[in-house]
This record gives C-alpha cells, sequence and structure tokens, in this order.
C-alpha cells in the first residue's frame, strides 16, 4: 500500500504549451510544387520545410471541409486527443493557425512515464481570444497584412511578422489564460467627479499647448481614466501598456523611489515626468526621439500615429501624434517641461483623492467572495479573483477547475440573448454563480461549507447591493 501511496504522489500535471503558430494565404501558392508560398510565417521555424506544408494543407482541408455544412462561419478549432487546434481568419484568405498541446498528466507505471491527455480542459473561447489578440497587437503596431502587401508584397509581410511574432509569442503564457482573456478588458480607476474634472481640464490644456497631439489617454496605477481612441483601439492599447511597457519599467522606479530627477525647479517643485518611450535622457544632444508607431482606426481612416508615453509618479499619459510629423529634441524637451509638473502635481492630488475615498468608504476588508465583473458597452473589467497580472504570470487566487468553470458560464451565456442566471455547486467547499444582465456580466465564487441555494442566492444580491448599486437586480 505504501508503493501504491508513492506512485500516486508522483503525478506530475504539465500545462498546455504553445506546440505551433502559422500564418498563411492560400491565394499564394494555388498550383502544385508552389505551396511553401503559401506560408508567411512558421513557428517555431526548425521544423521541416514538408511538415510545415503538411500542417498548412491539413489546415486548409478543414477549414474547406467544415465550410461546406456552414459556409459563413467557417471552423474556429480542432479537438483532437493531444493538442487543440484554433483558427482565425482576420482579413480575407489570410489564416493564423495556433496548435496548443492540451494538459497532460504524467503516471508511472512499472517505472515507466505514461502520459493521459485531458482533452476536455482547454477552453475554447479563452483560447480563441488569445489568438484574435494576437493578431490585433500586430495590428497595432504594424497596419493590417494588406497594408504590408501593399507596402512591398508578400517579402515586407513576411518580414514584419517575423520581426513581431518572433517576440510576441514568447509572452504568451497558456498556462494562465482564463476568462479575462475573454473579456480582455479595461480596468477603470474610481474617481470623484472633482479630480475627474481636473484631469479633464489637464488633458484639454495639454492638447492645446502641444498642438500637434491628435489623441491622449491618461491612466493611474495601471487603470484607465481618460481616452480619446476609439475603444478597440484603447482596448489593445492598454493591454499593451499594462502587461508589457509598464512592467518592464517598474523595476528602474523602485530603485529611484526617493530622487526626484530634477529637484531644482522653480518653486521648489519637484518634478519626478519622464519619458517611458522616447528619449532617455534630454540633456543629451545626440538623443534619439524615436517612438513606437501604432495605427488605430484601421477599419476606416487608417491613422499611422507616434505614441509617446510619460509618466510622473503613478499616472502616466498617452500622447499619440500624426505620424508624418516626427517628434523633435526641442518638442520633447518642450513636453517634458510643460507635462513634468503639472503631471507631477495631479498625480499627488489622485493618490490623495483616492485615499480620503478609501477611508469614508471603510476600508476594503477581503470579502468572503471573489468576483469577476465585465461590462461589454463600456469593456469595463473588475477582477477580485486575480492578484497582478504581469506579463509572465496571470495569479487567479482559486483554484483552475473554478476557472474554468467560470469560461464554461460564459460560454453558455454567449448562446443566449435573454437575462439569465446560473448556479453551480462547485468543489465540496465552493458555489459558482453566473448572472447575465442586458450588456453586463457578473461571476462569483463563494467559499460557503454548508451553504444551500438560498443562502447563496441572498449572498450575491448582497454583494450586487453594495458593489453594484443593484443593477443585476432582475426581480
Amino acid at each position: 500500500r505504501m508503493a501504491a501511496a508513492a506512485a500516486a504522489g508522483q503525478e506530475k500535471q504539465l500545462a498546455p504549451i504553445l506546440l505551433s503558430f502559422f500564418i498563411y494565404n492560400p491565394k499564394l501558392g494555388p498550383k502544385e510544387g508552389e505551396e511553401e508560398k503559401k506560408i508567411l510565417f512558421y513557428h517555431p521555424n526548425e521544423v521541416e520545410k514538408n511538415e510545415k506544408i503538411r500542417n498548412v494543407g491539413l489546415c486548409e482541408a478543414i477549414v474547406q471541409f467544415t465550410r461546406t455544412f456552414s459556409p459563413t462561419k467557417p471552423a474556429k478549432s480542432l479537438h483532437t486527443q493531444k493538442n487543440r487546434q484554433f483558427f482565425h481568419e482576420p482579413e480575407e484568405n489570410f489564416w493564423m493557425v495556433m496548435v496548443v498541446r492540451n494538459p497532460i498528466i504524467e503516471k508511472h507505471k512499472d517505472g515507466k512515464p505514461v502520459y493521459e491527455y485531458q482533452e476536455e480542459e482547454l477552453l475554447d473561447k479563452v483560447y480563441s481570444s488569445v489568438l484574435q489578440q494576437c493578431y490585433s497587437m500586430y495590428k497595432l503596431f504594424n497596419g493590417t497584412f494588406l497594408k504590408a502587401m501593399e507596402d512591398g508584397g508578400v517579402k515586407v509581410l513576411k518580414e514584419r511578422l517575423e520581426k513581431f511574432f518572433h517576440r510576441y509569442l514568447q509572452t504568451l503564457h497558456l498556462q494562465s489564460c482564463d476568462l479575462l482573456d475573454v473579456f480582455c478588458g479595461i480596468s477603470f480607476f474610481p474617481l470623484d467627479k472633482m479630480t475627474y474634472l481636473k484631469i479633464q481640464s489637464f488633458i484639454n490644456r495639454m492638447e492645446e499647448s502641444l498642438s500637434i497631439v491628435k489623441y491622449t489617454a491618461f491612466l493611474y496605477n495601471d487603470q484607465l481614466i481618460w481616452s480619446g481612441l476609439e475603444q478597440d483601439d484603447m482596448r489593445i492599447l492598454y493591454k499593451y501598456l499594462t502587461t508589457s511597457l509598464f512592467p518592464r519599467h517598474m523595476e528602474p522606479e523602485l530603485a529611484g523611489r526617493d530622487s526626484p530627477i530634477r529637484a531644482e525647479m522653480p518653486g521648489n517643485l519637484q518634478h519626478y515626468g519622464r519619458f517611458l518611450t522616447g528619449p532617455l535622457n534630454l540633456n543629451d544632444p545626440e538623443a534619439k526621439c524615436r517612438f513606437p508607431k501604432i495605427f488605430v482606426n484601421t477599419d476606416d481612416t487608417y491613422e499611422e500615429l507616434h505614441l509617446i508615453v510619460y509618466k510622473a509618479m503613478s499616472a502616466a499619459v498617452c500622447f499619440m501624434i500624426d505620424a508624418s510629423i516626427p517628434p523633435t529634441l526641442e518638442f520633447c524637451r518642450k513636453l517634458d517641461s510643460i507635462v513634468g509638473p503639472q503631471l507631477t502635481v495631479l498625480a499627488s492630488d489622485i493618490c490623495e483623492q483616492y485615499n480620503i475615498n478609501k477611508r469614508i468608504s471603510g476600508a476594503e476588508k477581503e470579502p468572503q467572495f471573489k468576483f469577476i465583473y465585465f461590462n461589454h458597452m463600456n469593456l469595463a473589467e473588475k477582477s477580485t479573483i486575480h492578484m497582478r497580472k504581469t506579463p509572465s504570470v496571470s495569479l487567479a487566487s482559486v483554484h483552475p477547475d473554478l476557472m474554468k468553470i467560470l469560461g464554461d458560464i460564459n460560454s453558455d451565456f454567449s448562446r443566449v440573448d435573454e437575462d439569465e442566471e446560473i448556479i453551480v455547486k462547485a468543489m465540496s467547499d465552493y458555489w459558482v454563480v453566473g448572472k447575465k444582465s442586458d450588456q453586463r456580466e457578473l461571476y462569483v465564487i463563494l467559499n460557503q461549507k454548508n451553504a444551500n441555494l438560498i443562502e447563496v442566492n441572498e449572498e450575491v444580491k448582497k454583494l450586487c447591493a453594495t458593489q453594484f448599486n443593484n443593477i443585476f437586480f432582475l426581480d
């Protein structure tokens, strides 16, 4: 019996991983013997040429085959024992495919490892969303696939794909993808009217004095307060800022916490402003004023912009200017001298106001329920389940099985138009409740051992009354 217990203890769970990711266009190599021309990008690149061609051909066949059943909605995913394939056609004839290995349980039998693939663990909707975001993120920095073709044909498109995805795929941490990837929402910073007006007037003043600024976005503590961009563009820019740009700048900031960069300001004003994109040192006459380019409104006007991200303490402001106007060092210095001092003051105002409001509303006690809330109208997202989401980890503070139930409930919701509520008794101590009302969704996890349905319902009602001003009451 001891041996059996020891063997059981040797079970290892292997997380899902990215097996391959490729982009192809069937129109580019229509003739026999030219199949390789269809392939625009393939990861891992080491794969033997014929295998690449075979895998792409297989995907083409699957897509064609499923078209016969539903001409308008092509295949989204294919389930096999060992892996799952996801398909996405973001632009006509351009296909993106992501192959994810199913999670595995590794057991030992007679001293040999035995692998059991868990075929039902991955949620289609989560990984389909991850694949769609791969495209959105590429498009934010490069524009559409078609634009690359217009700029320089297949060669240019291949170069851009290689350059972008080589880096981006390393940031896909598939083991921690969950419901938040489906929503790809924006966390908003809670503010009182007065402070909001201050920010509003700050933005108006800046746009006036820096007249080439086309759009502005304002964030505090990685949460959004104001944005002049269209929602879909802001949503993907927000994801880039909070999971990639800001975390990269966290370390140096913590090290130099107490030293303002220039202490000798007029009126003793300490000014903490600095560029997160662009020149590192404004006093260096050779400083490079290079800013990342982004593309927005690609459906209609197709705007190419420089992205200037400037930060003071916990406040960050993004200025977007027309890409045809290269920002000069002189412009950067002007921006620094105007924005720096005002943003520093504004950042401490917000911080102070926020702390006052927190005291009034009473310290946030660790609630016994954890929840995720999402509003489809303004993309607002709120989660007490996730600790910090860094590029490499989304730390959900609940068991993965519970996260999966949330995903399942979400899939049920997307099948119906009416408002609805689903209550699930999960593992021994947990209840999971999903509510959908109009454009809003709320998922609550309650940890109450001996609660019954009526008590669970009451608890969720209480939560709605305190946290969500009763927007979920249907009765």
